[in-house]
């Protein structure tokens, strides 16, 4: 019997996570992986996957920083490459700043809340 992607093990070198759990977290991991300092998409996809979150694909990541740019929480800025093409560079506004401020607070009292649920009344395991 094949294992679905919700219940495959993780592979060796990589973290696995169901995807909704990704696509819950990947906006403030975004945001938060820009917090640094400008980046671009590929070096963000790679600090992400640095981060434990495993490989995020160009597709979910490039519409997020899309909608995150019409939101005003980023601002894009091409540069040219050293050694190949330009990169479009992402950057947080002041706005974005805010609200990965605000949403990692919330955050943070969110999983608590969770963590708290899934372990009461659970007897610990030796």
């Amino acid at each position: 019997m094949k294992e679905s992607p919700e219940t495959a093990a993780p592979a060796e070198t990589e973290e696995f996570w169901p995807s909704d759990w990704l696509r819950a977290t990947l906006g403030l991991a975004a945001l938060r992986t820009l917090e640094e300092g400008p980046s671009y998409g590929y070096a963000m996809i790679a600090s992400l996957a640095e981060a434990g979150f495993g490989t995020i694909k160009g597709g979910t990541l490039y519409p997020l920083l899309s909608r995150f740019e019409n939101a005003g929480l980023i601002t894009t800025e091409w540069r040219p490459g050293e050694a190949g093409p330009g990169r479009k560079f992402f950057a947080l506004t002041d706005s974005g700043r805010a609200t990965l401020i605000r949403q990692r607070d919330e955050w943070a009292r969110f999983a608590g809340i969770v963590t708290d649920h899934l372990t009461a009344g659970r007897t610990p395991q030796p």
